[in-house]
This record gives C-alpha cells, structure tokens and sequence, in this order.
C-alpha cells in the first residue's frame, strides 16, 4: 500500500474488551464449542464404537475406532490454509455460515453411519466444517478487537477449549448411556440452526477481495501424504509387522509425499504453508514444542476415558465424569495465561505448564486396575492445570513477534502443527496400545478361550477347552472373578506402557521449551500496519 504524506498512525482500539466485540465472541465461542465439543464428546465412545460396529464377541481394534478422531483432526489440519484464501474470495461470514452448515450436515451424516468406515468419512465432512470455524471466527474477532488486546482475547475464545474437555465427555456419557451414540453427533444439528441464525443476525457483511493465489499443489501432497503415512502407521497392529504391504506401501508414499510438500512450498509465492518462516527464532521454538507437546498430550490423554471403562468398568457417563476434572484444572489456568502474557514472557510461563503435565503423564504410567481413583483424580488435575499454562502462551508468543503481513500465515502455520500433532500423537499411541493388548500372552489366551467356549454350557466340554489354555484354566480354578481381575490387570499394564511413551515425548518437550524468550519482547504487529489497514488476523484451533 502506498501514501502520498507521512504515514499514518496505526488504527487505535479501546483497552477494553467493549460489548460490541463480545457480541461478536458470542458467534465465536458457539462455533468453536460446536467443533470442539464434538472433539471430546467422540472420546468417550470409542469403546462402544469398538462393540457396535465389531461383530459379535469381537470388537474392533481401538486402532481402527481411533480413525474416527485422527480423521476428523487430518480434515481440520486440512482445510485451516484454505481458509484464509477463501475468506477473501468469499468473504467472513459467507464463509462462515457455510462452515457451520457444513459441520452441521457432517454430524447429521455421522448420526446415520452404519459402518465403521461410513463413519470416518463423515467426519472427515464434519472436520472440513469444523476447521474453518476457529480461523474465521479468530479472524473476526481479531479485527474487530486490535492486537493490542491479544492476550485478553485469547482468554476470551479460550472458553470453548475449557468448556471442552469439562462438558464434553459427561455429555457423551449421558447420551450414550440414556440414549445411543448417534445422539453425540445429532445434537449438533439444533446447535448449528442457532449458530446459523445468531451469525446472519450479528455479524456484519464484508466484501471479497481475491488478494493472492492458492498453492493447489501443496494441498495435493500434504494433505493425502499425511493421511496415506498416518494409515500405514496404524495398520501396523493388524499387520503383525513394520514389513507387511499394506503398512510399508501407504506409509512409504505417504512419507515422500510428505518430503516433497517441503521441497515445493519454497516455490510458489503464496505456499500452503510459508516454512520461511522458521527464519523466526521465536515462532519455531514454539512449534517444536507445541509439535512435541501436542503429539504425546492428546495422543496419551484420549486413552484415559478408555481405561477407565474398560479396565474399570465404568460406564461412558461416569468416564465422562471422572475426566471433567481435568478440564475444571484447565478452567483456572487458562485465563491467568491469558492475562500474564500481556506480562510477562512465555518462557517463564510455559514451563511451569510443561512441568505439572509432564508429572502428571509419569503419574499415569504407575495406572493398575485398582489405582485409587483418590490418585487418578488429582493428577487429571494438575494435568488441566498445566494444559491451560501452555497452550494459549505458546501460541501467543509466537505470533507477537510476528510483522502484520506474516501474522495469518504464522497462526496458520501454528494451528497445523498442532492439528498434525495431534493426529500422529493420536495414531502412534492408539498403534502402542492396540500392539500392547494384541501381544499379551494372558489376554490372547483369553481371548481365544472365549471364542472356544462360545455357546458351551457342559462344565466337563469347558473344563475341556480351558484345559487348552494352562493360564486361563490355573486362573479358573480360582474363580471366575480371578480370571477377570487377572485380565484387568493386563490391559492395564498396556495403558501404563503407552503413558510411558506419551511421558517420554513430553519430558523431550522441555528442551525446545528451554529456549523459549524469558525476557519482555515487543510486540511487531503493527510495525508495519497503516491507518487504513484492519488488525492482523489470527487463526486459532
């Protein structure tokens, strides 16, 4: 942009957080509870998806059902570049009206499934949906507050993330067990005609501007690389090994698709994403550790609902229950961040985060299938605790010292990592896991004991059978009740080696943590910005 005089000075916002802006929140945070919620709520099903679309007495691998979380994420890692090129072609609130829509019609769709693989495809659908709503609303939003009010906003559409994980899973529980699981997905469907309504209502009409290209290529090799390595990567429980066809031949492609996205995107003007900014200390400190942070702590902390119904006992209700805690720990921390990065620097804040989540994910490696939950309680907490301390900080600090012009493809480039992050995080702990139980010598003998005596009601034909299995039949004579503790405790000790991957990842996260600014840095967004520019748009998710 040019002037013919002096340039002007940078648009001026007041210091507070006035009504007009929370009116627009109001649109925002109902989005993002609708796509983040949705995030939660499915966790707590996975065991039932397991029985409901297994077969009889053999439910599916929890590897399988996990693609119904690690597609949904892929689909947001996806669409989160397209979203600003289609802002300004298409304009924010078309746009996003037409992800609510989308979103809205994924969870109809996702309610009718009747196949394990149908319903990895709508939510596919319903992440394309569910990703744009974070970046639009973050990109209202911003422009409507001004960057100098950033760590005050960030608490603000920190509400959802909170809401999340607390609400979440009690009401998928709730609706599991007092309804059935398509009712996680349908309740959207209300939710989203309101949505729909309040933003045609509130948020104010704005007019395209294609202002640069979009980097199709890159699309092309991102997106279905990561999707073909992280497939290959999961089948690698069923498979039995690294070497089998169907892992080696979509993991391999997938790999160098990969690789190839990274050569191209120093080509093209506009990239899908821009890795020229690695040039900024700041911003790629904080990747890497928002890569290992989110890998191991949203890849470990999805099996916590599964442990506890299957290894517990619990219904999806009271898992729902028992995980709301974490968020409750979320709930405190999370807006003090956001009102100390207005402070103080993210290297003083973040590993204080990072040590609580890091101690409590070693806590969770000493899991049997009689910890006292008086234990499990209070390290979900703390967990929460150190969540709420390190994510919104990380972000933050990263973009600040980000000119105007790099801030969308910065938050851009900050949202797919974490979303890439948590889908391999999600992939590699549900193949540690599914391996851990798979390769038991107690669970398979178990196993194949029950499929034997199947439909066997003759105590000397089941003596018989156990007989073939000199472990199930020593346990047996001491009781039923001896076999199924027995059995409770292997499947435990399979959750306690996959938190101690999830532990090892993050305590590596202290290292790029180290590195993070520990003094006062000033803020660059508007070094650059004029008077007739808005605020930089900040994409969040």
């Amino acid at each position: 942009m040019t002037t013919t005089s002096a340039p002007a000075a940078p648009p001026q916002y007041p210091d507070k957080i006035d009504g007009a802006v929370l009116k627009i929140a109001g649109v925002v945070v109902l989005g993002a509870i609708m796509s983040i919620l949705d995030i939660t709520v499915v966790n707590v099903a996975l065991p039932t998806f397991q029985v409901e679309f297994g077969t009889p007495g053999e439910p599916l691998p929890y590897s399988t059902v996990a693609w119904t979380v690690t597609a949904y994420t892929l689909a947001l890692a996806t669409v989160i570049p397209l979203t600003g090129w289609a802002a300004d072609r298409f304009g924010t609130k078309r746009l996003y009206m037409v992800a609510l829509l989308l979103f809205t019609l994924g969870s109809a769709l996702c309610a009718m499934a009747t196949s394990i693989g149908m319903l990895i495809g709508f939510r596919t659908l319903q992440g394309l949906g569910g990703g744009m709503l974070m970046p639009l609303g973050m990109t209202i939003m911003t422009r409507a507050a001004g960057p100098a009010r950033m760590g005050r906003l960030m608490a603000i559409l920190g509400v959802p993330m909170l809401l999340g994980p607390i609400f979440g899973p009690i009401l998928g529980g709730w609706l599991i067990e007092n309804y059935s699981w398509h009712w996680i997905f349908l309740i959207n469907v209300p939710i989203g005609a309101v949505a729909l309504v309040y933003a045609l209502k509130v948020l104010a009409s704005d007019r395209p501007q294609p202002s640069e290209s979009f980097d199709w290529i890159g699309m092309a090799l991102m997106s279905p690389g990561l999707a073909l390595f992280l497939y290959g990567i999961s089948s690698i429980p069923g498979e039995g090994t690294f070497f089998s066809p169907k892992v080696l031949i979509p993991g391999t492609i997938g790999l160098l698709m990969v690789i190839g996205f990274v050569f191209w995107s120093f080509r093209p003007v506009h990239p899908l994403l821009d890795l020229r900014l690695f040039r900024n200390r700041n911003l790629t400190v904080s990747i890497i550790t928002m890569f290992l942070f989110a890998a191991a702590f949203f890849g470990g902390l999805l099996l916590v609902p599964t442990y506890f119904q299957q290894v517990r006992g619990e219904t999806a209700l009271q898992a729902g229950w028992l995980m709301a805690v974490q968020g409750f720990g979320a709930m405190i921390t999370m807006p003090i961040a956001g009102a100390l990065m207005d402070k103080l620097p993210v290297g003083r804040i973040v590993p204080f985060g990072l040590v609580l989540i890091i101690g409590g994910m070693y806590a969770l490696t000493t899991l049997t299938a009689t910890t006292p939950y008086t234990f499990i309680l209070p390290v979900l907490f703390i967990m929460g605790l150190g969540m709420g301390a390190t994510m919104m900080p990380l972000m933050t600090s990263a973009l600040k010292t980000l000119k105007s012009h790099d801030v969308a493809r910065g938050s851009t480039l900050l949202n797919i990592t974490q979303q890439i992050a948590s889908s391999i995080g999600v992939a590699v702990m549900s193949v540690v896991l599914t391996t851990g139980l798979k390769d038991d010598p107690l669970l398979k003998a178990s196993q194949a004991f029950n499929e034997a005596s199947a439909g066997v009601t003759d105590p000397e034909r089941l003596g018989a059978i156990a007989a073939q299995f000199p472990q199930v039949a020593e346990l047996l004579a001491r009781g039923q009740q001896a076999l199924m503790q027995a059995v409770h405790e292997a499947m435990a000790a399979a959750f306690s080696t996959t938190f101690w991957v999830a532990a090892v990842l993050l305590t590596l996260t202290l290292v790029p943590a180290f590195f993070l600014p520990r003094k006062h840095e000033e803020s660059h967004l508007l070094d650059d910005a004029d008077a007739d520019d808005v605020a930089p748009a900040v994409v969040l998710h």
